[in-house]
């Protein structure tokens, strides 16, 4: 499993930006894909879910209205488009293989991380 996330920076509350991860090793369109996040200085936290197909997402509350996941399984790549952000969306960004609860484990699969720092 290899997972590589790209797309982070330095951004200002209100501002909108799109995270990218592409996937390999491993049949990216049969699982479901996480999005998961780590402020400073906290653990992680789950932030959205796709399931394999499409067929159903879903978000952490924070960022309900404001984040939107998507995946082209043609290209093996996961996206959050995060608009309206907050400061308190600042963290280290992963993209994980599985559901809510999987993503989090501390032997799941994630990649290296795209680092969201949100200030003005």
């Amino acid at each position: 499993v290899n997972l590589v996330e790209s797309g982070g920076g330095l951004m200002q509350p209100g501002d909108s930006l799109k995270l990218s991860c592409v996937a390999s090793g491993f049949p990216f369109r049969l699982h479901d894909m996480s999005w998961v996040r780590q402020a400073p200085g906290k653990g992680l936290e789950w932030v959205s879910v796709i399931t394999a197909g499409s067929y159903y997402s879903d978000y952490t509350d924070s960022v309900k209205g404001r984040f939107t996941i998507s995946r082209d399984d043609a290209k093996s790549t996961l996206y959050l488009q995060m608009n309206s952000l907050r400061t308190e969306d600042t963290g280290v960004y992963y993209c994980a293989l599985g559901g809510r609860f999987n993503s989090v484990r501390d032997n799941a699969d994630r990649g290296q991380g795209t680092q969201v720092t949100v200030s003005s």
